[in-house]
């Protein structure tokens, strides 16, 4: 496959439209978790995506198309839309690509964040290392472990109960921010040892980011600790009620704890 360049040039393109509806003088249109740029954005991609390869198509906006294709796209415009409305960087625009179910390329970008700037992470099976920002990364994260002064990335929610999320990630510390889709593309590239959603997540929040994984030798487990699989339309519309993407021994240990304790 050959197709990362392009598909980095459109995510990219895409990406300046949402930097410029978070730069609107009275905000973003929108509300709750449903942007206006969202549906627009979509449309973009479905169109450059399916123009890059004409194949099935699993958006999180617009009608899906499922014909069997051994190739399907899965697209989020804006993973993250609650926190991008409340004025929280950090939402990415998420492109994945199925091959057999099987995730065989990704790019996940970041276009408004708090201390990186405009940030891609990118790969497609083939590549020897993950691409972040045109630069090839070269590390791997299979060999990681929850240590004390690594990292283990959640969702912004987690400021509400901090003492909690402390201990569940220990020894690890815990980093709260937007887009589970940022969260594992920024494990995978070595910023965290794991990345976490303790909430339902779909084909199109996860599967670019699980892609990216792959590329640096993680894994993505779903809550029972098994591998996440896309294998049918329902694991599309939800392939878990949590997930857990990094190092493998770093998942395993995290998907045995009691996060049922944030509910309660």
């Amino acid at each position: 496959m050959d197709s990362l360049p392009r598909v980095i040039e459109s995510v990219i393109a895409a990406g300046r439209i949402l930097a410029a509806e978070w730069q609107r003088p009275d905000g973003p249109r929108g509300r709750d978790d449903k942007a206006d740029v969202d549906i627009e954005i979509e449309h973009v991609l479905r169109a450059n995506l399916l123009a890059i390869i004409d194949c099935d198509f699993w958006g999180e906006e617009t009608v899906s198309r499922l014909t069997g294709d051994k190739l399907c796209w899965v697209v989020d415009p804006n993973d993250g839309t609650a926190d991008f409305l409340k004025g929280n960087r950090g939402s990415a625009i998420s492109v994945g690509l199925l091959r057999n179910a099987e995730p065989v390329l990704g790019v996940v970008y970041a276009p408004v964040t708090d201390e990186r700037g405009p940030d891609y992470i990118a790969w497609e099976v083939g590549l020897p290392d993950l691409l972040r920002n045109g630069r090839p990364i070269k590390r791997r994260i299979g060999h990681q472990t929850l240590a004390p002064g690594t990292h283990v990335l959640v969702s912004t929610a987690a400021k509400i109960k901090p003492e909690l999320n402390a201990e569940l990630c220990a020894p690890a510390s815990f980093v709260p921010m937007p887009s589970i889709a940022y969260r594992l593309a920024r494990a995978a590239a070595g910023d965290a040892v794991a990345a976490v959603s303790i909430v339902p997540v779909g084909a199109h929040d996860v599967v670019a980011g699980h892609a990216l994984l792959i590329g640096a030798q993680g894994v993505l487990l779903n809550q029972d600790g098994n591998p996440v699989t896309y294998s049918t339309q329902a694991k599309l519309s939800q392939v878990s009620s949590r997930c857990f993407g990094g190092a493998p021994e770093a998942c395993e240990e995290l998907s045995l704890r009691c996060w049922e304790k944030l509910f309660a």
